[in-house]
């Protein structure tokens, strides 16, 4: 799940923009929501994860990061092992 600005075919920020592409190149499912469409959303999101900025990913219920994390998870290959299951089950069920 990313919490971003925007959604994934129109990104309105950089950084979510980023975080779209990385986690798209791992032909995962994305499940996405806009918090700029929802200031309740935007301000429990924030409380939850004690995190300040937006983008916000987390994988199988865990909190990740913003877009900066995942590009350093991305380029040291954390992130595909984290994605790994997640990889495998959707080539399974297709």
């Amino acid at each position: 799940m990313i919490y971003m600005k925007g959604v994934p075919e129109f990104p309105q920020c950089g950084f979510s923009s980023l975080a779209v592409r990385v986690l798209k190149h791992y032909n995962v499912p994305l499940n996405a929501r806009n918090i700029l469409e929802n200031a309740e959303l935007k301000s429990a999101v924030k409380a939850f994860s004690h995190w300040p900025t937006f983008p916000q990913i987390f994988i199988k219920g865990e909190f990740i990061g913003g877009s900066d994390i995942v590009m350093n998870m991305h380029q040291s290959g954390e992130l595909k092992e984290k994605l790994k299951d997640i990889a495998t089950n959707q080539e399974k069920s297709a």
